[in-house]
C-alpha cells in the first residue's frame, strides 16, 4: 500500500511539474515573444515545403479552400461555445448550408477557380451539353438546399399546387359527366365544383316551408311566391345540385338500405402545423431552471406536442439531506467536504403550487398543471403553443382509434385530439348521455355540429333519428332538410317540453317492444333486422338547457332524470348543452344522471366546479379547447375539439337533401305529437298518480277542498291545487261533480308541511 501511494504521488508530482512548465513558459509576454519567433523561424526554415503544400491544396480546392477553412472555424466555434446539440438537433439547416456551399463551390469551378474538387462537382463540361449538365447540377443543390432548411413551407406550396392541380382535373371531369336522373332536385351542369358566394344560402327550413324548396302554404293559396324568395331557392337546388353531382354520383359509395353514405372527401383537410423541436427544448430548459430556482429539483422527461398546448412531462427530483465533514490532510490544511445522508421525493404540491410563477418566466397566459398525469409517474405541466393548430374531422376520422371503434358500433363520436397530439373519439351507448357546459364562445354549438355530423357520416336514417331543440333559433335550424329528423328543429319552449313527454312516452313503448321481443337492448331487438324493420337510435340535442329550465323547472329536470336513469337500453340518448352552469340549471340530479361531461372555457372556478366537480376549465383557452371527462375516468382528459366549417356542414346537409326518400322516413308532425304526449293529461299537465286516491276521498267525503287533499295525502299546496282541478274536470267529464262544492279563495295555502312530509 506504500508503494502504490509513493507510485501516485510521483505520477501527480510529475504532472504538476509540467503544468507549473507550461505555465511558467506562457504566463509572462516576453515569452510569448520569445514563443512567436520561433514559430516564425520554423516556418521560415520550412517554407519551401510549406510553399509545395499550399500548391497543392490550391490546385485541389482552389479558391473553395477559403469555404474549408470558414467552415472548419465555425464548427469550432460551436463546439467552444457548448453549442454542438445544434448538429443533431437542427441537422437539416446544416445539411442545407453544406448543399449551398457546394452550390457555390460548383460556380467557382464554372470560372476556373475551384480547382479539381469544384470540377468534380460540375463534371468536366467539354461542350454546350456539359455546360447545361454543370448548371443543371448546381440548381439541383440549390433546389436540395432550400427543401432541407425550410421543409414545412416546401411541403405546403406542394400540397397547395397538387391540390390546385387536382381541383382542375376535377372541374374539367364535372363538366362532362350527364346528368343523373332519378332524383326531386335539377341537375343542372356547373361551371366550378364550388358555389360561388353570391348562390350559397343557408340550408334552414322553417315550418311553413318545405326542406327541398317547396311553396310554403300561404304561397299556394296565393299562387305566386315573393320575389325575394324565388333566388334564394334557385340558389339552394342549384347548390344542392352541385353537391349531389360532385358526391353522390360516384360508384365507391357506401349503400345501406337503399341510403348512400357521405364519401370521406366531403369534409376538408387541414394541415398540421408543425412545431420547432428547439423551441419546446428550451421552454423545457426554462421550465427545469424555474423550478431550481425555487429549490425544486425537476428534470423534463417526456415532450407531447399537441395541437394547442404542449405538454412536458415533469419527473419531481429529491430533497437531498447533507451534512459537512472536516478533514486535516498531510500538510495540516483544513478540507471542508460535503456527504448526502438521506433523501426524500419532492412533493407533487410543492411544483402545482409554482404554477404562475412558471407562467410568468414563460411568459404564457396561463398554465395548467396535471398532477399526476394518469398511468404515468411524471408531472403534466400543459404550456399554450405560441400558434395553434386546428384539428379537422376527417383528421380524426382517419385515425386508426376512430377506425377500431367505428368497426365496433355505428355511434362512434370524434371528440378531438389531446394535449399530445392523440386523436380522442368515444362510443355514444357508453356514455351514454353528455352535459357540455361552457362560456359564450368557447366552443359548444362547434362540439354539438361535430357529433352531429361525425353520426351523420355513418349512420341512415333508418338508424339514427334526431330530435334538436334550439331556443336560439340559428345553431341547429341549418339541419332541418336532413332526413334522419324525427321532426323539424324545435325553436320553441312549449314545444320542447311536449317533446319531452313524448320522448318519455315512446321510452315506454319501446321497453314493451323489446320485453315482447325477449330483447335486453336495443341492439339485440335489431339483430338480424334491415330497413324500416330496426328501431333506430334516438338522440335528442338540446342547444340551452337554461332556457328550457326557465320555462318549466320542475317537468323538465324529472324528464330528463327520468329518461337518462331508464333510455339507455331503448337507444335513446341525450346531449344537453348551457352556457349558464349554475346549480339552479345543472341540478344535482341532473349532474348524476350525466357522468360524462364536457366542460369547455368558463368564467370562474365555481362554474368548473359546478361541471367537473372540480377546477381548471377557467385555465382553459378557448376555441374549441376543453376537458373531457369519461364514465370511467378518474379525471378529465384536456383535448383541443374538431372544427367543422360551415360549407362542410351544408355540403353534408345537401348530401342528405339529395337522396330523401319521403315514404320512408315520414317525420312525426309537432301536432300529433302533442296529441300524443297530452292524450293522458289534463289542462295541459300530466295526470297526478294521487288522483285516484282523490277520487276515492270524493266518494267518501261530502265536501273536499286543497287545504284537505294537502292535509290528507301529505304534499304541497301547488301540487294540491292542482290535483283539486283535475279532479273537478274529472268529477264533470264523468257527470258525478255536479254538486261538487267548488274551491272557494278562502282557502289559504298551509305551507307547513305536515308530519312525515319532506319538501
Amino acid at each position: 500500500m506504500a508503494k502504490k501511494r509513493a507510485g501516485k504521488s510521483r505520477d501527480n508530482d510529475s504532472a504538476s511539474g509540467l503544468s507549473r512548465f507550461f505555465h511558467a513558459v506562457t504566463s509572462t509576454p516576453w515569452r510569448q515573444l520569445i514563443l512567436l519567433a520561433v514559430m516564425i523561424v520554423l516556418l521560415t526554415w520550412q517554407w519551401p515545403a510549406i510553399e509545395a503544400a499550399a500548391g497543392g491544396l490550391a490546385a485541389l480546392f482552389g479558391w473553395g479552400l477559403i469555404i474549408l477553412i470558414a467552415g472548419a472555424i465555425t464548427v469550432l466555434v460551436m463546439v467552444r461555445q457548448g453549442k454542438a446539440a445544434s448538429f443533431v438537433l437542427r441537422w437539416n439547416w446544416w445539411l442545407g448550408g453544406i448543399s449551398f456551399l457546394m452550390a457555390v463551390w460548383g460556380v467557382l469551378g464554372f470560372l476556373r477557380m475551384g480547382g479539381a474538387f469544384g470540377q468534380a462537382i460540375i463534371g468536366a463540361p467539354q461542350s454546350a451539353w456539359g455546360n447545361v449538365l454543370g448548371a443543371l447540377r448546381i440548381w439541383l443543390l440549390m433546389f436540395l438546399g432550400v427543401i432541407l432548411i425550410f421543409p414545412a413551407a416546401c411541403w405546403l406550396l406542394a400540397g397547395r399546387a397538387v391540390r390546385g392541380i387536382t381541383r382542375r382535373m376535377k372541374q374539367r371531369r364535372l363538366m362532362h359527366v350527364p346528368p343523373a336522373t332519378g332524383s326531386h332536385l335539377p341537375l343542372q351542369p356547373a361551371k366550378s365544383s364550388r358555389p360561388p358566394r353570391a348562390a350559397r344560402v343557408t340550408p334552414a327550413a322553417t315550418e311553413d316551408e318545405a326542406p327541398d324548396g317547396t311553396p310554403s302554404p300561404a304561397e299556394m293559396e296565393t299562387g305566386a311566391a315573393p320575389e325575394a324568395a324565388k333566388p334564394e331557392r334557385a340558389g339552394l337546388k342549384q347548390v344542392a345540385a352541385d353537391v349531389w353531382k360532385k358526391y353522390g354520383q360516384s360508384g365507391k359509395l357506401i349503400t345501406i338500405d337503399g341510403w348512400k353514405l357521405p364519401p370521406l372527401d366531403i369534409l376538408d383537410t387541414t394541415p398540421e402545423v408543425e412545431f420547432s423541436e428547439a423551441d419546446n427544448m428550451r421552454r423545457a430548459k426554462q421550465i427545469e431552471d424555474s423550478l431550481s430556482s425555487y429549490g425544486v429539483e425537476a428534470k423534463v422527461v417526456q415532450i407531447n406536442t399537441g395541437p394547442t398546448v404542449t405538454q412536458f412531462g415533469v419527473e419531481p427530483g429529491w430533497d437531498r439531506k447533507t451534512k459537512e465533514l472536516k478533514e486535516k490532510d498531510k500538510d495540516g490544511n483544513v478540507k471542508v467536504s460535503t456527504v448526502e445522508t438521506g433523501k426524500t421525493r419532492v412533493k407533487v404540491e410543492r411544483i402545482t403550487s409554482l404554477a404562475n410563477d412558471l407562467a410568468l418566466a414563460l411568459s404564457a397566459p396561463s398554465i395548467r398543471i396535471e398532477a399526476p398525469v394518469p398511468g404515468k409517474p411524471i408531472v403534466g405541466v400543459e404550456v399554450p403553443n405560441t400558434v395553434s393548430g386546428v384539428v379537422s374531422m376527417r383528421g380524426v376520422i382517419e385515425s386508426n382509434p376512430f377506425q377500431k371503434l367505428v368497426a365496433k358500433t355505428k355511434m362512434a363520436v370524434a371528440l378531438g385530439k389531446g394535449a399530445g397530439g392523440e386523436a380522442v373519439s368515444s362510443d355514444l351507448t357508453k356514455m351514454p348521455h353528455l352535459l357540455v357546459a361552457g362560456a359564450t364562445g368557447s366552443g359548444k354549438t362547434v362540439c354539438l355540429n361535430a357529433i352531429i355530423c361525425c353520426l351523420l357520416m355513418h349512420n341512415t336514417p333508418y338508424d339514427v333519428r334526431f330530435i334538436m331543440v334550439d331556443p336560439k333559433r340559428v345553431e341547429l335550424t341549418q339541419y332541418n332538410s336532413i332526413p334522419h329528423l324525427a321532426t323539424p328543429v324545435i325553436v320553441e319552449a312549449s314545444k320542447a317540453l311536449t317533446a319531452l313527454r313524448w320522448l318519455g312516452m315512446e321510452m315506454d313503448e319501446r321497453y314493451q317492444k323489446l320485453a315482447k321481443a325477449g330483447a335486453r337492448h336495443i341492439e339485440g331487438y335489431n339483430k338480424g333486422k334491415t330497413g324500416a324493420e330496426k328501431l333506430p337510435y334516438l338522440v335528442l340535442i338540446i342547444d340551452e338547457l337554461a332556457d328550457l329550465m326557465m320555462a318549466g323547472f320542475d317537468e323538465v329536470e324529472t324528464t330528463l332524470c327520468r329518461l337518462a336513469q331508464l333510455a339507455r337500453a331503448t337507444g335513446i340518448h341525450l346531449i344537453v348543452a348551457t352556457q349558464r352552469p349554475s346549480v339552479d340549471v345543472v341540478t344535482g340530479l341532473i349532474k348524476a344522471n350525466f357522468p360524462t361531461r364536457i366542460s369547455f372555457a368558463v368564467t370562474s372556478q365555481v362554474d368548473s366546479r359546478t361541471i367537473l366537480d372540480s377546477g381548471g376549465a377557467e385555465k382553459l383557452l378557448g376555441k374549441g379547447d376543453m376537458l373531457f371527462m369519461p364514465t370511467e375516468a378518474a379525471k378529465p382528459k384536456r383535448l383541443q375539439g374538431c372544427f367543422l366549417s360551415d360549407a362542410e356542414i351544408d355540403r353534408l346537409v345537401y348530401f342528405w337533401g339529395g337522396q330523401r326518400q319521403e315514404e320512408n322516413t315520414q317525420q312525426l308532425k309537432m301536432d300529433s305529437l302533442a296529441t300524443a304526449a297530452t292524450a293522458t293529461t289534463t289542462d295541459g299537465y300530466p295526470k297526478d298518480p294521487l288522483l285516484e286516491q282523490a277520487l276515492a276521498m270524493a266518494n267518501e267525503h261530502e265536501h273536499i277542498s286543497t287545504s284537505f287533499l294537502q292535509r290528507r295525502l301529505h304534499i304541497g299546496y301547488p301540487r294540491a291545487a292542482r290535483l283539486m282541478e283535475q279532479l273537478e274536470e274529472e268529477l264533470r267529464r264523468t257527470g258525478a261533480g255536479e254538486d261538487l262544492p267548488a274551491d272557494d279563495d278562502t282557502d289559504a295555502p298551509d305551507d307547513t308541511p305536515p308530519v312525515g312530509y319532506i319538501h
